[in-house]
């Protein structure tokens, strides 16, 4: 009796079978995930700020906007960003630059990266495109001036005037058809 009950028994799993199907499995998650990301953002009222994947086949490369908000120096100025998401997002943080040329003290002028502690040490699962542009967008009119990626720009913050002035300087308002 005890032989019929054990064959009876429904086949234990192996590792082997789970980790074969996990990278298609993984692969599709990450594609659901960013596929309703994408509605949420299409569906905020956030102001100011937009994304949207570079092409239909392919949701891990977008590209966005961000207005600066108003009340700050930024206001009233656009800038293009892209976003570059792992294929283990959202376990690991996407990669955020500038495209368009941004003085600030938290941006490098030349290649665009964001130095945001949520795209680094702080990166949580829990956030979404949204929540980081959002923040993003908030970093422009509140920088970290300890962590500077751009030691001059951070130097001139406390000068509105001349800030605004080298701000001028390098802001290139984005094309109409930036995608």
């Amino acid at each position: 009796m005890e032989q019929i009950t054990t064959s009876l028994a429904p086949p234990r799993s192996t590792h082997k079978v789970g980790v074969a199907g996990s990278s298609s499995d993984a692969s599709g998650s990450v594609t659901k995930r960013l596929s309703n990301e994408l509605m949420q953002l299409m569906m905020s009222s956030s102001p100011g700020i937009s994304a949207f994947p570079k092409s239909d086949a392919n949701l891990f490369e977008w590209v966005g906007t961000i207005e600066g908000p108003s009340g700050t120096i930024y206001a009233g100025l656009t800038y293009k960003i892209s976003i570059t998401f792992p294929p283990n997002y959202p376990y690991a943080a996407p990669t955020l630059k500038f495209d368009s040329p941004c003085y600030h003290p938290n941006v490098d002028l030349n290649s665009g990266a964001i130095c945001l502690d949520i795209l680094q040490d702080k990166w949580s699962a829990v956030y979404s495109v949204q929540t980081i542009l959002i923040s993003l967008q908030s970093l422009l009119g509140e920088p970290n001036n300890a962590s500077p990626l751009n030691p001059d720009a951070a130097a001139l913050w406390d000068s509105p005037s001349e800030y605004k002035t080298s701000l001028m300087k390098h802001y290139t308002p984005p094309g109409d058809n930036f995608a």
